[in-house]
């Protein structure tokens, strides 16, 4: 019996069966995937698939009768609901199997533990199995991509906890997707029986939280809800709407069954008036449909109000006392007030924003007219994240070499508590920030600042960039509309003719950056300063770091670093970690890092992480300690590659997906035919390498070789020194270090190294 069944239902809604099953053939056949295809098309589309069980339904069969034959089917413990429509992102499913298969042993547990208690006759005996395994979800529209859901606050509540909705009625509050409500097959089927599980997914959806015994929450998205565009979709009656009133005012009487307490009721009859008056302030019904619809709405409030009940504050708690009162006029004069008020509020906020602007341009321009200040430096590292990459290896080399020049870091409010002590810093928009942008001598970006800053003729612009280009840059993704995500070009070039100085670590990456970005600024050819640490790190930093991450002397580290899809909004892994790491035994640490674009998102390794068999280290700085810590590098398209070869250690690619990566973002080069490592375009080949010698024998040596003469070509460890003798001090060209060539230079021990 499989631990999980994914059940994919529904006809083939504008194609998108086949990316859903697609999506599943990474969990099978560990776990069972059963479609109920409706229609000719959603079946066909389903032979495709070796490994799906099909159910073939005609044309026009409702959902719940779609979910029902395929339920039938299923053979799982554990049923997980997935419209054709929606998909479940890759190696979800087995995380789903692998918490399942816990609660299962946890139950199981807790059966052989307790006293045996003969049950009465016809009466079945108490259960603590959980009956529904909460989740998370993204959500895709036709415009935007995999945007979170509101939902992971509600999940955290319950933790690792088994739970009753009595203990936790804020479950209640999960989006009603069945999708993310995974169920347990035999509660399934009670629920059947009951006529629990319907057609409607929201009133079945609720219907599972309202019955369960227990409940366990996965705090890790296990589906991607795609939203239709509702211009493509049939209009909704005036019967929609009062069937979704229907099904609320059902919820509530089976929630008064089923809960003498009253906290569950509380949170469905908030949910049942916020729908209601959603409904008469944005359905388009005539004025005498919605007056019926809001008195139908009014008689549910009233009947159906839980005991002790209490009113939100706010305007919230206005509605809401007008539609217990079946005060349908007065709503409207009150709806029509409001947006009244909006609109006034709306009127002055923009109407501040653009004295305050003003205010700002004035008092900026007026700072540009003070004498430029040759003793002060602004720094800023992505989009003012913080002290990080080049320009912190600059501003650290500066702070030696000419320790006169004041330093001022720009970083957002919410990153001030991570600077280092005594960093002197301004925050974005503030009236100092525009001061030191308009009297600094020197400004320092990886990336660019904004297009209000005004190029001084004696200030000096530095761009550090912050990596080496694979992925189209600038320019050269004017025909890769998909990444340039409205990047308007003309603004581009307008920042990029700010440039002075444009810091280069490779050949390669000088003509990239002349073509992507092309000006009258000077290139330094130096190599990159973030990178010095690769060559003179010591055996003893190296240890140190690997203290720091808990690396136990001898363990090989791997340091698994992909890079950032431009269609993802969120990052999942696209591997198994968990298998990976048990392939490559006790000996081996997985250093996972996702991509800083995906800083501010839920981490889906939570699970993985507690059970000891990998280091998150998404948000660790700076990532050059990380590289130092690793016996090896795995990464997909990642810029990571080409500062990590500095360290002439292994480096083996994951390029599963790279076709669709290099169609869809744009390459400079065929990365693997031209790899510094062996490449895996599937996790069985990655495993494969990583468990023979294939990740550093003589092959992979010559692939690095290779690799390092094209791409590592400036980077000796004094770039950094370099860039600040020619830049802030003004030397020469000619007196500046002479760069060492490759044959030359001794990277930083090797972890193993570092312990003889």
């Amino acid at each position: 019996m499989p631990e999980l069944s994914v059940v994919v239902y529904g006809r083939n809604v504008q194609g998108h069966l086949a990316e859903s099953l697609t999506a599943l053939a990474d969990a099978a056949p560990a776990v069972e995937v059963v479609v109920a295809a409706v229609g000719a098309s959603a079946r066909q589309a389903a032979e495709q698939y070796p490994y799906v069980t099909l159910v073939a339904l005609p044309d026009g069969t409702p959902d719940g009768t779609a979910r029902a034959a395929g339920a039938d089917r299923a053979t799982g413990r554990w049923l997980q609901f997935v419209h054709s429509k929606d998909t479940v992102p890759a190696l979800a499913a087995r995380a789903v199997a692998e918490r399942t298969a816990a609660l299962q042993k946890t139950a199981a547990a807790q059966q052989s533990a307790a006293p045996q208690v003969a049950a009465p006759p016809q009466e079945a005996a108490p259960t603590q199995e959980v009956d529904v395994l909460l989740t998370d979800h993204v959500r895709s529209t036709w415009r935007h991509a995999r945007m979170p859901s509101p939902d992971g606050g509600v999940l955290t509540e319950p933790g690792r906890r088994e739970v009753s909705l009595g203990d936790c009625p804020d479950l209640l509050r999960v989006t009603p997707l069945l999708g993310t409500h995974v169920v347990r097959a035999d509660f399934w089927r009670a629920q059947q029986r009951e006529g629990l599980a319907t057609d409607d997914e929201l009133f079945t959806a609720y219907a599972l939280l309202l019955t369960a015994g227990r409940i366990a929450a996965l705090d890790q998205v296990v589906l991607e809800e795609r939203q239709l565009r509702a211009q493509s979709l049939p209009p909704l009656t005036a019967d929609d709407h009062y069937a979704l009133l229907a099904a609320y005012e059902r919820l509530l009487r089976l929630a008064a069954e089923r809960h003498a307490d009253p906290g569950p009721r509380a949170v469905l009859y908030a949910a049942m008036v916020t729908a209601s008056l959603r409904t008469v302030a944005r359905a388009p019904l005539p004025d005498d449909a919605a007056r019926e619809f809001f008195a139908r709405a009014a008689r549910a409030a009233v009947e159906l109000r839980p005991p002790g009940y209490r009113h939100p504050g706010g305007l919230e708690g206005v509605r809401s006392r007008l539609l217990e009162e079946n005060a349908y006029t007065r709503y409207r004069v009150f709806q029509a007030a409001n947006q009244r008020r909006r609109a006034v509020r709306s009127a002055v906020r923009k109407s501040r924003r653009t004295v305050g602007r003003k205010v700002r341009d004035l008092q900026y321009h007026h700072d540009l007219k003070r004498p430029v200040d040759p003793d002060l430096a602004v720094f800023s590292a992505y989009w003012d994240r913080g002290v990080a990459c080049n320009p912190a290896a600059v501003a650290a080399k500066l702070a030696e070499l000419a320790p006169h020049i004041h330093q001022v870091w720009i970083v957002t409010a919410g990153n001030v508590p991570l600077l280092p002590p005594g960093t002197d810093h301004v925050v974005p928009g503030t009236r100092r920030y525009w001061r030191v942008l308009a009297t600094a001598k020197y400004l320092v970006n990886n990336a660019n600042f904004p297009n209000a800053v005004v190029k001084r003729p004696d200030a000096v612009h530095l761009q550090t960039h912050h990596g080496t280009p694979l992925k189209r840059m600038g320019l050269d993704q004017l025909d890769h509309p998909a990444a340039a995500k409205g990047l308007n070009f003309h603004d581009l070039l307008a920042r990029v003719d700010r440039w002075d100085y444009s810091v280069s670590s490779n050949s390669h990456s000088t003509q990239m950056w002349q073509r992507a970005y092309p000006s009258r600024y000077v290139e330094l050819d130096y190599g990159y300063p973030r990178n010095d640490v690769y060559y003179t790190a010591t055996a003893a930093d190296v240890r140190a770091v690997r203290e720091r991450l808990g690396i136990a002397p001898g363990r090989r580290a791997l340091l698994y670093a992909p890079t950032h899809r431009d269609y993802e909004a969120t990052w999942t892994p696209r591997l198994d970690l968990a298998a990976l790491a048990d392939r490559l035994g006790e000996d081996t640490v997985l250093l996972v890092r996702g991509h800083y674009f995906y800083g501010g998102a839920a981490s889906p390794l939570t699970s993985l992480r507690r059970s000891g068999r990998l280091v998150d280290v998404s948000t660790y700085d700076p990532v050059e300690d990380l590289a130092l810590a690793a016996d090896a590098l795995i990464t997909d398209y990642s810029s990571i590659m080409f500062d990590y070869a500095n360290l002439d250690r292994p480096v083996v690619i994951y390029a599963d997906d790279w076709e669709t990566y290099a169609k869809t973002r744009g390459v400079y080069f065929d990365l693997p035919a031209q790899a510094p490592g062996p490449v895996a375009r599937t996790q069985e080949e990655l495993t494969r390498i990583l468990t023979s010698d294939a990740w550093r024998d003589g092959a992979a040596a010559e692939a690095r070789a290779v690799f390092r003469r094209r791409f590592c070509e400036f980077d000796d460890g004094r770039a950094a020194e370099r860039v600040v003798r020619r830049v802030f001090l003004g030397e020469p060209e000619e007196s500046l270090p002479a760069i060492t060539p490759l044959d030359g230079r001794t990277p930083a021990p090797t972890p193993e190294e570092a312990t003889r």
